[in-house]
């Protein structure tokens, strides 16, 4: 027997994932020398929220046209810097 195609739809999200994911390789690939890429990597392993967090941003600076040029590994640690200190800021309530 002949099965309707059904599946079709997550065959295309799978697809349209794969798509976005090689996107964002590129952009990280072009954006950040490999020692950057490095770092990212290493955080990636360890708090991998974080690494997805200066992803974002990165993938931001570079589509919004504000990237001038390559983020070394120095540029990188000061924004896992800043990145850090908000994290730090919180609240204690008494209750």
């Amino acid at each position: 027997m002949h099965q309707p195609p059904e599946n079709n739809q997550p065959k295309t999200s799978r697809e349209e994932d794969v798509a976005k994911k090689s996107m964002r390789e590129n952009i990280i690939r072009i954006a950040l020398t490999s020692e950057a890429r490095q770092r990212l990597t290493n955080i990636r392993m360890v708090k991998p929220d974080i690494a997805r967090i200066i992803e974002e941003y990165v993938i931001q600076l570079a589509q919004s046209g504000k990237l001038n040029k390559t983020i070394d590994d120095e540029q990188l640690k000061e924004i896992l810097g800043s990145l850090q200190e908000r994290k730090k800021e919180f609240k204690i309530r008494w209750i």
